[in-house]
């Protein structure tokens, strides 16, 4: 299982500047990967473009860009631009947001969330990949190839539901997850996503688990900080299910919390799980989750 960290998006002045320290500081620090995700701040894409293209080796990817209001030729562009830029080092994690997200804020419709990611998938990504896409959907067209370099980038679909994991498995790379349970992860994600891609003819695809992690003497200290930072999760429908799933009340109780041992026991229930790769969100007890994190990255 390989090991990623979760940036934070910086405040202040500088904040690329900020992403840029942070991202030299995860490969320093031995990580595989880095990932931001994309609310209300920064543009996720832009900001690791501009923060990582002069860092040391590193991939770097989106957990996850909204698919609204983007076509998704207008996305692959992006992306692999994005990809040139890097060296071949972008990993697009790209999904559907929410409803409350995509029709009280933008004003689409969230109408038929699947059928509208399958139609995504069919343009972006064949056209990430250079190829002439000629392609009418139900609310999508396309007409187009695109010569920007970059091609070849993995795609990781938000994928949680079973629909949503199938597409995942068959045409995308993988999938990347938030707030979904080692329990959930070995029993429904995993045999999900690689029984469609093994019978697609496809290798096992990634399974990026991105999780809170805090290392403390104090758990239920830090079951409620992150209950508390995260709580939101817990009312969004596509992680209420996760949660539900799980067996989990609240946000904290999915959370990687405890003494060292606790948490180096729970990773490598992710691993036995089917976890590819592992990206902490840290979010208390800094330096020493992060020492943890770094000596499992170094393995």
């Amino acid at each position: 299982m390989r090991y990623g960290y979760f940036l934070n998006e910086p405040t202040g002045a500088d904040p690329i500047g900020g992403l840029r320290d942070q991202i030299a500081q995860a490969a320093e620090d031995g990580f595989s990967s880095a990932w931001l995700s994309h609310i209300f701040g920064l543009d996720a894409i832009t900001a690791l473009v501009a923060a990582g293209v002069q860092a040391p080796p590193l991939e770097l990817g989106t957990a996850v860009v909204p698919t609204y209001p983007r076509h998704p030729a207008a996305l692959a562009q992006q992306a692999m631009t994005a990809n040139a830029a890097l060296g071949g080092r972008f990993a697009l994690g790209l999904g559907l947001s929410h409803q409350v997200v995509i029709e009280n804020m933008f004003g689409y419709s969230f109408e038929r969330p699947g059928r509208h990611m399958k139609e995504y998938l069919d343009v972006l990504v064949p056209a990430s990949r250079g190829e002439h896409v000629r392609y009418e959907g139900e609310t999508l067209k396309a007409d187009i190839r695109l010569s920007t370099p970059g091609a070849g980038f993995p795609v990781l679909v938000a994928a949680l539901g079973p629909r949503m994991l199938r597409m995942a498995g068959t045409v995308a790379d993988g999938t990347v997850l938030w707030m979904t349970g080692p329990r959930t992860v070995a029993e429904h994600i995993v045999p999900t996503i690689r029984a469609a891609a093994a019978e697609a003819g496809r290798e096992p695809p990634r399974v990026v688990c991105a999780l809170p992690v805090c290392v403390t003497d104090d758990p239920e200290g830090a079951v409620a900080r992150a209950n508390e930072v995260f709580q939101i999760y817990g009312q969004l429908p596509s992680y209420r299910a996760m949660l539900d799933r799980e067996g989990a009340a609240n946000p904290g109780d999915v959370a990687l919390v405890g003494d060292e041992e606790t948490v180096l026991a729970k990773l490598a229930e992710l691993e036995r799980a089917g976890v590819t790769d592992f990206v902490g969100s840290v979010f208390a007890g800094r330096e020493r989750t992060r020492s943890l994190l770094i000596g499992a990255a170094k393995g």
